[in-house]
């Protein structure tokens, strides 16, 4: 349709820009659609009251070795105790010792956690921290010795066994350990030592889809409860990322955490079950697991809650992107306003390329916005952007070509077909051809379109070189011969400098009288 829109190519081509001002609103106003098209919204189970317990760490420092502060915890346990019973930590050293003294100015209870590894003389510290603080702090509820200690390869089940015994003699509240659930399946023994099954239970890292999550949990839960009737079984860790890498058939991502968790606390409450949800803020140098490593908290870095407990669950920054990209679409369509001659098919098709710049620019501002950059990631981030630029630059320039071929208006002649210069005066015109074993039959198309030129005053040149086989240029000899006086066959059996070479042999053989000089590729036919 706005290829036969004369009128309207023939109005634009005279200067005037509100045709095509109307076609560059009307595309941004069809990019606005797309974006409305894509705003995702699902809807999962409302989460009522505060959830049960939150796991809390914190790594201090750059390299996350630096002892974190009373200012810092008492900060982030202001952020989420709004939102829970309880937290749950890991260690009992390097400042988290400070946490349950801080927790019980919110109200909280701790489920104090002593990091067991292969480092004796660490453990030791752990545990006797984690003892004195059990004793010294009554909101302290439980005491976990060691977290996937077994799973992680670091201790035997039977050296495990005996250092939760050790601790049990000495601890005022339950003792137990936390570990992967098919661990405590696979050793029924550490079942029967602790005073708590603490199995962490999380679907992703098995694979299932964010649809399948929750209905997974439930299954390994009961597995559980066959397997050790009549135990308490607390569901030490659940959740879902929200960005990183995919797992088989797990997606991280906003709303799917959003759903996964929700629907998890919504069942577990109703049940009865005691859980944690792993975990309440991102840390952004939890690199060992990944790209998904910083991305399993439900508040971000900087305290920002990542979805809502009640209601629909969308991507908040869903819009903000479509602003990013629908004002880029626009300001990059400005120069096609400028264009002379410019038809409403160029228009268009420019107008579209710039508007899916827009969106890449959109994606590239989110990715940016929503994770967390170690100096070296930060630094290849902005290499690719700049490279992708490059190469934005270049396909404009190249859908700007393409546009004008296919949509734009057809070349003007300088002069009419048949039309004769006034005076009966025509410039002499020489027509070089090189060619190097050529196929005749296509060389012999070239020149017959050339013999059909409607040109009272030209030449053409036919120069073949380093073609020994007489099966390549002899064809074209005779047919210079048929098409007349016009045409010069020149052949060269070796000559040096390819093409170019070729064509300083045409020069040679031009006529004097030749003004103008045209170069025609050999297979142009």
């Amino acid at each position: 349709m706005i290829r036969t829109a004369g009128a309207w190519n023939r109005v634009c081509a005279t200067g005037s820009r509100g045709p095509v001002s109307a076609v560059l609103l009307l595309l941004a106003c069809a990019h606005v659609g797309l974006w409305a098209l894509d705003h995702k919204q699902m809807s999962a189970a409302a989460v009522q009251g505060p959830l049960e317990s939150f796991s809390y760490t914190r790594l201090a420092g750059s390299q996350g070795s630096e002892p974190v502060t009373v200012a810092q915890i008492r900060s982030d346990l202001a952020v989420i105790a709004p939102h829970t019973r309880a937290v749950r930590t890991y260690s009992s050293t390097g400042g988290l010792e400070l946490v349950p003294a801080i927790a019980e100015e919110f109200g909280l209870k701790v489920t104090l956690g002593a990091w067991i590894g292969k480092d004796e003389e660490r453990n030791d510290r752990e545990i006797r921290s984690a003892i004195r603080i059990s004793r010294e702090n009554r909101n302290v509820t439980r005491l976990i010795i060691g977290n996937e200690t077994i799973f992680r390869r670091e201790r035997t089940v039977d050296s495990l066994v005996r250092l939760i015994e050790r601790v049990k003699r000495e601890s005022p509240i339950p003792v137990t350990t936390a570990e992967d659930w098919h661990v405590w399946i696979e050793h029924p023994e550490l079942a029967f030592a602790v005073d708590i099954i603490f199995a962490h239970i999380i679907p992703y890292w098995e694979g299932f889809s964010d649809r399948l999550a929750v209905d997974q949990a439930f299954i390994i839960y009961d597995k559980l409860r066959q397997a050790f009737p009549g135990r308490r079984i607390v569901v030490g860790e659940f959740g879902w990322p929200s960005a990183g890498y995919n797992r088989k058939n797990a997606n991280p991502g906003r709303i799917e955490q959003a759903a996964v968790i929700r629907g998890f606390v919504s069942r577990a409450e109703a049940a009865g079950i005691d859980y944690n949800i792993v975990e309440a803020f991102d840390q952004p140098l939890k690199l060992f697991e990944g790209s998904v490593g910083p991305y399993w908290g439900v508040f971000d870095a900087s305290h920002r809650q990542k979805f809502a407990w009640t209601g629909p669950i969308a991507d908040a920054d869903h819009w903000k992107m479509a602003v990013v990209a629908v004002l880029t679409g626009l300001l990059l369509s400005i120069p096609i306003l400028t264009l002379s001659g410019v038809t409403l098919g160029q228009a268009a098709v420019l107008a579209a390329s710039v508007h899916a710049i827009g969106a890449w620019c959109a994606g590239v501002f989110a990715y940016w916005n929503g994770h967390y950059f170690v100096p070296g990631e930060a630094w290849g981030f902005g290499l690719g952007v700049a490279l992708l630029g490059v190469l934005i630059v270049a396909a404009l320039a190249r859908m700007r070509e393409l546009a004008a071929v296919s949509f734009g208006p057809k070349p003007a002649r300088i002069l009419e077909p048949g039309a004769v210069p006034s005076g009966g005066f025509a410039s002499k015109v020489s027509i070089h051809v090189p060619a190097c074993r050529e196929p005749p039959d296509m060389l012999k198309l070239t020149l017959d379109a050339i013999a059909r030129l409607d040109y009272p005053n030209y030449e053409c040149v036919v120069v073949i070189n380093n073609t020994p086989d007489p099966a390549f240029w002899q064809p074209i000899a005779d047919r210079c011969r048929e098409l007349g006086e016009r045409f010069k066959f020149v052949y060269a059996e070796k000559l040096d400098g390819f093409k170019a070479g070729a064509l300083r042999l045409a020069i040679a053989h031009t006529s004097p009288d030749a003004e103008i000089i045209g170069v025609v590729d050999a297979d142009f036919g």
